[in-house]
């Protein structure tokens, strides 16, 4: 009997599947504000019953506790490392704000490094110009132009007695006449812009005459004959020129002196408006006008003084 039993008995065992062996089932009590060093991580199937406040669910079990060491983890991190990678992060993020700093500095420094290299290459500019147009003015001033008073004509002389503009009567003074100039410009690398005063012809103080000369650009290296009018119009005389009534009726036999004066200016423009170099000429040329010369150009080349 006992022997019918334990065949049937076996084999029905043998007919059921054997069971895989249970897994053990972790339950994890989440630490309270008080105490959070009072955890269970785990126990047996046999020692759940004594907690009677877990569920039985393995499943719920497992989720309530990942999320509890999750929370626990975050509340107070004591596992080394969940603080190693707190302070690692802590530490990254500081060496991130550093790196920004150091770069931000050296972009800062770079800055101001090429500030002060365009500051100093602008003042090495004005420096090596300001060398070049001393060096260009000193050499053109070794270019003076030359001018020569060639000669003077006395074309016409009127003189007869008249009333000057207040109706006082006087003697009265007519006359035209040209002066002939050479210029030559010898520089080699600039033109010169040419003006002048005007020119005057003075019996001692008395102006007689008076003519302006037309300006003129001169090129480089190159030169001109320059012809201008010296005229005197009904110019009372005051009896100024006493020879003049002495001479009213032989005009041939009249010697007045006079003189020529005028200034000349030459402009030379090196670098267009920058460098300038200026020349000034002071005319002083003693003539005799003479009755019988009327006419005739007088030579002036070694009569003139130049200042």
């Amino acid at each position: 009997m006992h022997a019918k039993t334990d065949s049937e008995g076996t084999s029905i065992d043998a007919s059921w599947p054997p069971r895989s062996p249970r897994r053990p089932v972790y339950y994890v009590q989440s630490p309270s504000n008080h105490d959070v060093e009072k955890m269970s991580y785990g126990s047996s199937p046999t020692a759940s019953p004594m907690h009677h406040y877990y569920h039985c669910s393995p499943i719920h079990h497992s989720r309530e506790s990942s999320t509890s060491r999750f929370s626990a983890s975050l509340k107070n991190p004591r596992s080394l490392s969940a603080w190693k990678h707190v302070r690692i992060g802590h530490v990254d993020n500081d060496d991130d704000d550093d790196d920004d700093d150091d770069a931000m500095d050296g972009r800062n420094g770079r800055r101001a490094t090429n500030v002060r290299l365009y500051l100093c290459l602008v003042f090495l500019f004005f420096v090596l110009f300001t060398v070049f147009s001393l060096i260009l003015w000193g050499a053109s001033k070794s270019y003076k132009p030359k001018i020569f008073v060639k000669h003077i004509a006395f074309e016409n002389l009127y003189y007869q007695a008249g009333t000057d503009q207040s109706g006082v009567p006087t003697d009265m003074l007519s006359l035209n006449s040209t002066v002939m100039i050479s210029y030559r410009n010898p520089a080699t690398f600039y033109a010169v812009h040419v003006t002048s005063t005007p020119w005057e012809l003075h019996h001692f103080q008395l102006k007689i005459a008076s003519g302006q000369m037309k300006k003129f650009t001169q090129s480089r290296k190159s030169q001109r004959k320059v012809v201008t009018i010296v005229q005197g119009n009904q110019v009372p005389l005051y009896g100024g020129i006493p020879v003049l009534m002495n001479s009213r009726e032989h005009m041939g036999s009249l010697a007045v002196p006079l003189n020529l004066t005028f200034v000349m200016r030459s402009r030379a423009y090196i670098l267009g408006r920058l460098v300038k170099t200026k020349f000034y000429g002071r005319f002083r040329c003693s003539v005799t006008l003479r009755g019988n010369k009327l006419g005739k150009a007088l030579n002036l080349t070694d009569s003139c003084i130049y200042q």
